[in-house]
Parts: structure tokens; C-alpha cells; sequence
């Protein structure tokens, strides 16, 4: 009778045959291909993101383009002005000339500014150039002669003689009140002195309007809803 229960007494298991192993050995499979999904699922995200900033870089290229393209066809209609479309600026050539160590602009170069920059101001308030234009900065330039010290206050007074010519109420083509308040909130002054000299020195002796663009998912700052009490222009 004991050998005949002693051979009835099942086996043991081997370990090889056990349970916990068999499912010890799934689990790591499963662990295994989840971090696969895993890492498949991000890296299909982060090629979507990159696919997607890419595509919005390109856009905001066009649309800086297409800016350009409308500010050469405004200046176009004026004899004389073009746009740099390598340096993003508006060039006003002799139509913004100035006479040596002066700061002051003629009447009918006066007049011409005061003509253009309400397109530049309509351009910039329609719908491609508010997603796209910062701001305009206003930028006066010297010929080398004469210290560093002087020049640089002379680049900055013929930058602040550009506006003064565009709040001047008794002249010709005067600017509403609407195109003043956007040139405070729109344009910014901004003095450089020999720096950037032209092949001549009367060449060199200008302003120029610098476009500066907004970056990917910037916005132009709110308009300012100070009084609308501009002064009176003090340069002589």
C-alpha cells in the first residue's frame, strides 16, 4: 500500500514548467511592446511638430514676402522710393537727402513723406500686415565727416525730423488725426551715425524706414490710448 500512494504522489513541477515563470516571461513581452508603441507614438508626435512648426515658419515667410510686395507697389506710385527688400527698408533716396550738418528736410521733401506714410500706415493696419509688421524704425545716417559724439546727435535729430514732418498741421497733405496716432504707436526713432555710409557723402546723408517683423505667434502691441497731444516739433 505505501508504494503503491508513493507512486500515486504526483510530481513536482520542474521551474521550467511553473506558472509565475511562463507569466513572468509575458509580461515582459507585453512591457516590451508597449514601450515600442510608446516610443513609435512619440516620435510620430515629434515629427508632427516639427512637420508643423516647419509649415508655419514657411507661411510666415510668404506672408513677410507678400508685405514686401505690397510696400514696392505703394512705392512704386512714388518717384524716387524704393524698397530694399535684402535689408527690409524704405528707401527715399533724394527724397530724404539733407544738406551737410543740417537736420532739416525741404517743403516738397516734407510733402513726399507726408504723402506715403499713409499707405505704409494702411498697409500696415490691413489684415497681413498686423499679423506679420512689429514696427518701423525710423533711422538717420551721417557722412563721416565730424566726430562720433556729433554725428550721433545729428543721425537722431533727422530721424526726429521725419516725424516732425509728419505731425506738421500747416503744411500741405497734412495727416489726420487717426494716421498721427498710429505713426506714434507704429513708428520708433532710432539715431545711427557714420556706421552705415553710402559711396558718396551725400549719398550718406539720409533716413530710411527699417521694417521690423513680428516672430511665429508674436502679436503687435496694443495701441496706445494716451490723449492725443503731440507738441510742437523744437528742432531747428
Amino acid at each position: 500500500m505505501l508504494n503503491a500512494r508513493a507512486a500515486a504522489r504526483p510530481r513536482p513541477r520542474s521551474e521550467a514548467e511553473s506558472p509565475f515563470w511562463i507569466s513572468f516571461a509575458d509580461l515582459m513581452t507585453a512591457l516590451m511592446m508597449l514601450f515600442l508603441v510608446v516610443m513609435a507614438v512619440a516620435l510620430l508626435a515629434v515629427t508632427r511638430t516639427a512637420g508643423e512648426q516647419e509649415r508655419r515658419q514657411e507661411e510666415h515667410r510668404r506672408d513677410i514676402e507678400r508685405v514686401l510686395d505690397r510696400f514696392a507697389e505703394a512705392a512704386a506710385r512714388h518717384q524716387g522710393i524704393r524698397i530694399d527688400r535684402s535689408r527690409q527698408v524704405i528707401d527715399f533716396g533724394d527724397r530724404a537727402r539733407f544738406a551737410f550738418g543740417k537736420s532739416t528736410l525741404a517743403p516738397e521733401q516734407e510733402s513726399v513723406l507726408r504723402q506715403f506714410v499713409p499707405e505704409i500706415i494702411a498697409l500696415a493696419n490691413e489684415g497681413i500686415g498686423r499679423r506679420v509688421l512689429k514696427r518701423i524704425v525710423v533711422e538717420g545716417y551721417t557722412d563721416p565727416a565730424g566726430s562720433y559724439l556729433s554725428n550721433l546727435n545729428l543721425s537722431l535729430q533727422r530721424s526726429q525730423r521725419v516725424l516732425c514732418a509728419m505731425f506738421n498741421d500747416g503744411a500741405a497733405n497734412r495727416l489726420t488725426l487717426d494716421q498721427k496716432q498710429n505713426v506714434r504707436d507704429l513708428f520708433l526713432v532710432g539715431g545711427y551715425a557714420f556706421n552705415a555710409a553710402r559711396d558718396s557723402d551725400e549719398a550718406s546723408r539720409r533716413v530710411e524706414m527699417r521694417l521690423e517683423f513680428l516672430g511665429i505667434g508674436e502679436q503687435r502691441a496694443a495701441a496706445s490710448m494716451a490723449p492725443a497731444n503731440f507738441g510742437e516739433c523744437a528742432l531747428r
